[in-house]
């Protein structure tokens, strides 16, 4: 999986103990990112819905949630992934923007992916592995990208893995199938049917997705907009349909509030940090509105690498200090009282 702000990769497994102490069968990952906790709710068996505003994670929920692995032609995929990968290299939009104007790419990689991700429209447009095959790209170009991991600055001298070529690896994909849907946590939880489990992972704070991870919603757009600043943002981004509430020290509690109360689910998962815009007394608060038996989870968790080693700015500068290493990701936990009691106890174990 890609390198991600807020990923769960250390709490994916508790997230997995969670949903079988639930003897859930169905699921929602409501703000699914890079689609890793929804990955494992599928490979326990439940029917996975995966929401997300992002065009990526779209992408990412049609390649690992709603393809079968059973139902891949292997050798189609390897066929399509070798073409692709000898394709000439193409002077195109990234090659100007993301490796010229700015450098989160050498331009080797750029043109490579130029001219995949124009071969990726052209020979497979209206074919079924179109997800799989640019979920790949996306993937390859973040092992050769030149970041800490965000892409609201890139490094000042390259990365010793943005010298390294390219590569195309086959998406490794899970048996069963679920839903991906690109909607707005807010919006989506009026109409989505009743879940066993429901996940919520939503930002923490002023952060945006959206320009955090630019790159990838313009490479799975393929859409070559105007950029702008340093970092060469996506001009939409000033736009305000592309801001969420979700963002906001004002508007995310009572958004927050409202969409644990919206979603329909027998037991409600929330993730949250003690660096986040919700008091921990204020998110139990919400879920104990829902009714039923409320329970937190407490983990000591690394700081996102940025903070750890300096603030940089637009050039990949330090320019400020480090921050604290650590932080407390909280899971609080809201449902029938039986089903709470036995998640609780199979984390304790």
């Amino acid at each position: 999986m890609i390198k991600y702000l807020g990923s769960k990769r250390r709490l994916v497994g508790v997230l997995g103990r969670l949903l079988g102490a639930a003897e859930a069968t169905t699921a929602l990952d409501l703000f699914t990112g890079t689609t890793r906790v929804a990955q494992e709710f599928c490979r326990r068996g439940a029917f996975t819905t995966a929401v997300d505003t992002a065009s990526y994670a779209e992408v990412f929920g049609q390649c690992y949630i709603e393809t079968d692995a059973a139902a891949v032609d292997l050798e189609a995929l390897g066929e399509a992934l070798r073409r692709l990968g000898e394709l000439p290299g193409l002077d195109g939009y990234v090659t100007d923007v993301f490796c010229t104007q700015a450098r989160y790419f050498h331009p080797d990689n750029g043109r490579r992916i130029d001219a995949i991700r124009a071969g990726i429209d052209d020979l497979f447009g209206d074919d079924p592995l179109r997800p799989l095959l640019l979920t790949s790209l996306v993937e390859a170009a973040d092992r050769v990208d030149s970041t800490v991991g965000v892409q609201m600055a890139y490094l000042k001298k390259w990365a010793p893995r943005a010298l390294r070529p390219l590569r195309l690896r086959a998406p490794v994909l899970i048996p069963g199938s679920g839903r991906a849907l690109r909607a707005d946590a807010a919006t989506a939880v009026q109409t989505l049917p009743r879940v066993d489990l429901a996940y919520l992972d939503p930002p923490y704070n002023q952060h945006r997705y959206f320009t955090n991870y630019h790159v990838w919603e313009t490479l799975v757009r393929g859409d070559d907009p105007e950029a702008y600043g340093v970092a060469r943002k996506r001009i939409d981004a000033r736009e305000p349909e592309t801001k969420s509430v979700f963002n906001g020290r004002r508007t995310l509690p009572p958004a927050l509030r409202q969409v644990i109360q919206d979603v329909d689910a027998e037991v409600v998962v929330v993730s949250f940090s003690d660096e986040g815009f919700v008091p921990l007394d204020d998110l139990v608060e919400f879920c104990r509105e829902r009714g039923g038996d409320v329970a937190v989870l407490a983990f000591d968790t690394q700081r996102y690498i940025g903070s750890r080693i300096g603030i940089h700015n637009g050039l990949g500068e330090v320019v400020g200090t480090p921050g604290h290493r650590m932080n407390v990701e909280f899971l609080v936990l809201s449902g029938p009282p039986d089903r709470v009691a036995a998640m609780t106890a199979a984390v304790s174990e």
